[in-house]
């Protein structure tokens, strides 16, 4: 044990001294991920997979120090146990960066999201902040704890289990709000019969807050490949016309408009979309598709919309959601009198 020690204590020193190292580690480890993604590659599992794993650690942490302990008699040094958590957390942030950089719709509400996630990447790898400032208030720490799990969970279990992005939220989400628990127990302090039950209440209000606000997070897995507005659509060959930006009432009603959008995902993920038609920010109709994962290029799909209201003339969005309402992107155009 002496040994295990005097060679731990070295690393340990080495990987403080240069925390760019495992946050590179993690950044070309979600990188190849989201490459090996785009070229159907089962290494792609495996590297997420692996990152799955390594919360085991942090699940079990208690546990295995006591059973280390036990039959070894020795115990983990803590700035062992502190480093390791870190490391995961750098892992994992820097894992999922590549996916959410490429998959956010920047000029939304989205953007937010994933510039937390960035602020907490850097924060992982900068000790004064992750040690002085973050881990130091416990229930600020769980929240970073929750929140890195839940991207990484976003991340990997469509890419692992093929589970469809709606899935995959509700079930990242759950083990958020779960996690969100000790820190909730940390601030509602007040000794009361129903403090349980305010607890519970805290734990369901802060899910149903992720749930509402699901179309500000990436779907990391999903990211259109071409998009195009157009009057025409080839048919045999699946590809669009010449691509538009402005049209006139006349034009519009003459010929109708074809959303077209090429969406990649996984290999063996079946997902439904829906092509959301809004008039100055009203919906005016929803056009469900289905699309299948594995093609370099994406998914081919379309919607043709003929009819239109009365008065067209404004600013027209079509939103391109998942069947839970995440926000793949976005397509825009401007009809005229």
């Amino acid at each position: 044990m002496t040994t295990l020690k005097d060679r731990i204590t070295p690393f340990i020193a080495f990987a403080q001294r240069h925390p760019w190292l495992i946050a590179t580690f993690g950044f070309c480890s979600g990188l190849a991920s989201f490459l090996l993604v785009k070229r159907q590659a089962e290494l792609a599992q495996v590297l997420a997979l692996v990152m799955l794993l390594s919360w085991l650690w942090l699940a079990l942490e208690n546990l295995l120090r006591e059973q280390i302990s036990k039959r070894f008699g020795f115990e983990l040094p803590k700035p062992l146990l502190r480093y390791a958590t870190q490391m995961i957390h750098q892992e994992s942030l820097f894992f999922v960066l590549p996916f959410f950089l490429i998959t956010t719709t920047w000029n939304s509400g989205q953007a937010l999201f994933s510039g937390v996630l960035i602020a907490a990447a850097l924060v992982s790898i900068i000790d004064p902040l992750y040690y002085k400032h973050l881990a130091a208030r416990r229930w600020v720490y769980l929240m970073y704890h929750s929140l890195t799990l839940f991207a990484l969970t976003l991340t990997a279990l469509p890419i692992i289990f093929k589970l469809t992005t709606t899935q995959s939220y509700q079930l990242a989400l759950a083990i958020a709000a779960l996690l969100s628990f000790p820190s909730l127990l940390g601030i509602i302090t007040v000794q009361r019969w129903w403090r349980s039950l305010l607890l519970i209440a805290a734990t369901l209000v802060l899910a149903g807050a992720g749930w509402m606000a699901r179309i500000w997070v990436p779907p990391a897995t999903l990211w259109m490949t071409e998009v195009a507005v157009s009057t025409e659509l080839n048919s045999k060959e699946r590809e669009p016309g010449k691509r538009i930006k402005q049209l006139s009432v006349a034009e519009l009603g003459a010929q109708g408009l074809y959303a077209y959008t090429a969406i990649n995902a996984p290999r063996g993920l079946n997902e439904r979309i829906y092509h959301v038609w809004r008039l100055n920010g009203k919906e005016v109709e929803r056009i469900a598709l289905d699309i299948k994962g594995g093609r370099k290029q994406g998914y081919r799909a379309w919607s043709h919309k003929r009819n239109y209201p009365k008065d067209s003339v404004g600013r027209w969005q079509i939103q391109v959601l998942t069947e839970g309402g995440q926000m793949i992107g976005v397509l825009r155009f401007k009809v005229t009198p």
